[in-house]
Order: structure tokens, then C-alpha cells, then sequence
């Protein structure tokens, strides 16, 4: 069994991170929960994150610049911004994915993340490609042909 993914979920409502958390855990991730984006960043700062999703409109430290100090520290965790407006896409610049809170379903959140969580493990690896073994009449060709030469000297 693969081990679970940790999501570090922040978002200033209290009421939307439980939503979020507990829609998230019972899909066998794990959840790292915070309120506040200092708190998240400190959160990040410690490691063991395999995926950031935040709310965009925040105080005191909106999601886009969370998102742009976490790049800094960790470029290869993928970070999905949520927000309640659409319009707020401009703005989230810093993240690697943007959904709309109104316009998504909860299982859109969950194939997003799925997806940014496969895409940070990278393609399955192919295995390596074997060189084709030589067909039987070929054998008898390159045999042929080097009793030929050794005869010929």
C-alpha cells in the first residue's frame, strides 16, 4: 500500500477548512490544517508537504503571496489556489492551479489534486525497451555467412 499524500490545507474560514479537511481525509489523505498563512508557511517550512491548497483571499497574507514564498522555499510542491470569484484568476499567479469555490464540485477539487499529486510523482516509468531478438532465418543467414568467410581464407 502506497503511503498517504500530506495536504497542507489553509483558509481563513474555519467552517470551509473542516469541509475541506474532512472531505480530503476520507479519501485516505492525510491533512495538515491552518487558519492562519504565517502558520501554513511555518507548517511548509518543516517539510514532509506533498501538495498546498489555499483560499486566495486572505488577511493579513492573501494565497497568491503564501503561494510565492512556499515557491521559494519548495518549487516542486504543487500549490492549487481556491477562491470564491472568478475573477480573482488574475491574481492567483504564484499558484500551479486555480479553481473557482462556486463553479467546482468537491470531486472536481479531488481529480485536481489527484491530478497535481500525479503530476509531482511524474509519468509512470516505461520499462526499457529490449532490442528485437533476431529472427530464426536471420541466425541461419549470419551463421551461413560466417562459415562462408572462415571457408573463403
Amino acid at each position: 500500500m502506497r503511503p498517504k499524500k500530506t495536504i497542507l490545507c489553509v483558509d481563513a474560514n474555519e467552517q470551509a477548512l473542516s469541509v475541506r479537511k474532512f472531505m480530503l481525509e476520507t479519501r485516505g489523505y492525510r491533512i495538515v490544517a491552518s487558519l492562519a498563512p504565517e502558520e501554513a508557511l511555518e507548517l511548509f517550512r518543516q517539510g514532509g508537504i506533498d501538495l498546498v491548497l489555499s483560499d486566495l483571499t486572505m488577511p493579513r497574507m492573501d494565497g497568491n503571496e503564501l503561494a510565492r514564498r512556499m515557491k521559494e522555499i519548495a518549487p516542486e510542491i504543487p500549490i492549487l489556489l481556491l477562491s470564491g470569484s472568478v475573477k480573482a484568476f488574475e491574481r492567483a499567479t504564484c499558484g500551479d492551479g486555480f479553481l473557482p469555490k462556486g463553479a467546482c464540485s468537491p470531486l472536481d477539487v479531488l481529480d485536481r489534486v489527484r491530478m497535481m499529486l500525479a503530476r509531482k510523482r511524474g509519468p509512470k516509468k516505461a520499462p526499457l525497451p529490449q532490442p528485437p531478438a533476431p529472427q530464426p532465418e536471420e541466425r541461419f543467414d549470419r551463421a551461413a555467412s560466417q562459415e562462408m568467410t572462415a571457408l573463403a581464407s
